[in-house]
């Protein structure tokens, strides 16, 4: 159990036998009555968003989560395979978790697991990550007026809209939450 007070970004609550992990929170201290946090909350099974007023001094059931290192192996069928790099053990993660999740997993690449309740809940994705350009359309240089882009495709799958002047086989950092180009990667 956890009060209201105690409450932070990152927290993880248990409400109606569901985790919820805390993305936003904001103390109000009114000049008449108790003190509470506004709550935004993501239910990490299903996606679904939760607001919620929570005063300081009400005490919450707080979820206990574990988080994993795994090294990304495969997908088949029903699951993304993952590998505990510590025990060396297989974590399967269900494809009805999040379908978008195949456009930013990499072979080999490690990625924290969150476990609640021994089944994994949540992959935690990078917010900027570097892919490879697969697919691209070369453009001629004063086609359009500046700022003009075209769609690539990563070596993931992943489309996204960035600068004519982007070829294929370069790498590009993207910002994964918004799926934006942000700047072309030296390598």
């Amino acid at each position: 159990m956890i009060r209201g007070g105690e409450i932070n970004k990152g927290t993880v609550l248990l409400i109606k036998n569901a985790p919820y992990l805390v993305v936003e929170r904001e103390f109000v201290n009114p000049g008449k009555g108790t003190a509470f946090a506004r709550c935004k909350m993501k239910n990490l099974k299903d996606g679904s968003v939760l607001t919620q007023t929570i005063k300081t001094p009400d005490m919450v059931e707080d979820a206990t989560v574990e988080t994993v290192t795994c090294q990304y192996q495969y997908s088949d069928a029903d699951n993304y395979v993952f590998m505990d790099t510590n025990t060396f053990e297989s974590v399967n993660v269900p494809l009805s978790l999040n379908e978008d999740l195949k456009y930013y997993l990499k072979e080999g690449d490690e990625y924290p697991i969150v476990i609640w309740d021994e089944n994994p809940i949540d992959v935690k994705i990078p917010q900027k990550m570097v892919f490879t350009v697969a697919e691209s359309e070369n453009y001629v240089r004063g086609d359009t007026v500046s700022g003009a882009t075209k769609p690539i495709v990563t070596e993931t799958g992943l489309t996204v809209r960035v600068p004519l002047f982007i070829k294929q086989d370069e790498k590009i950092l993207i910002n994964t939450e918004t799926n934006e180009y942000l700047e072309r990667v030296n390598s």
